[in-house]
């Protein structure tokens, strides 16, 4: 399981409804995009923050682990903001207004990837899926993400296996070893992911397979006091960004 699933599963959160942490966590990232950068974008990342240390109860490292990711690439689309290629300064040069909308773009991004990742660190896959059937998604759909998601952790563990049975062998103690090692990995990972799919279809079949996968979905209830509470902070940061943005400009 990735960590960012386990955190899921170990949430404060777990049993609240999917319906109220996408109110909160996916009103942010909209709200990050919709509000002006400055200080609208600002004051989403400041509260996804907040959200994610304290009530939510995220530790820091593992969100700073799963956050270095979306992070490196809101720097790297926010850096090509800062040059243009050709022109009359030359072939390369640094772009008028560049840092600005550099800045911004970084502003936007940055806290909208704390959004998705509030609701991701708080609401399990397999909470969710289940429930996007009532939602008007057709359920083979659902079904086919369902075997998915389930499938994937178990070629992560096959993957993490054959390294550490390579590594025992002195598989990687040489660049030509390592080659050799990865060339059999993903050989071997590849008839396993086959081998599995089908000893899953023969599975499903003998026990009936009619269409659509049946689990179980732990009982929640959408709770309007959360929920109202995520629209009046939502909506309080829209007055605030308001009220502070021609001060602040």
């Amino acid at each position: 399981m990735l960590p960012i699933d386990a955190a899921a599963h170990s949430s404060r959160w777990r049993r609240r409804h999917p319906v109220d942490k996408a109110v909160l966590g996916l009103g942010l990232t909209v709200f990050a995009i919709s509000l002006p950068p400055w200080p609208g974008a600002a004051l989403v990342l400041v509260t996804a923050l907040v959200v994610l240390l304290g009530p939510a109860g995220v530790p820091w490292r593992r969100l700073w682990r799963a956050y270095r990711v979306p992070l490196g690439f809101c720097v790297t689309g926010a850096a090509t903001l800062l040059i243009q290629v050709g022109g009359p300064n030359g072939f390369v040069a640094l772009a008028e207004g560049g840092p600005a909308r550099a800045g911004q773009l970084l502003l936007r991004t940055s806290a909208a990837s704390l959004g998705v990742l509030l609701f991701a660190f708080t609401t399990p896959m397999s909470d969710l899926l289940p429930r996007l059937v009532r939602a008007g998604v057709p359920a083979p759909v659902v079904d086919v993400a369902l075997v998915t998601y389930r499938m994937s952790f178990l070629l992560l563990d096959s993957l993490r296996r054959i390294r550490e049975a390579q590594a025992a062998r002195l598989g990687h103690t040489t660049r030509t070893a390592a080659w050799r090692s990865l060339s059999g990995l993903g050989a071997t990972a590849f008839v396993r992911a086959f081998d599995r799919a089908a000893r899953l279809q023969s599975g499903l079949a003998g026990r009936g397979y009619d269409g659509t996968l049946r689990v179980l979905v732990p009982d929640a209830r959408v709770s309007v006091r959360f929920t109202a509470a995520s629209a009046v902070l939502l909506v309080s940061l829209t007055a605030l960004t308001l009220v502070l943005e021609r001060p602040l400009t």
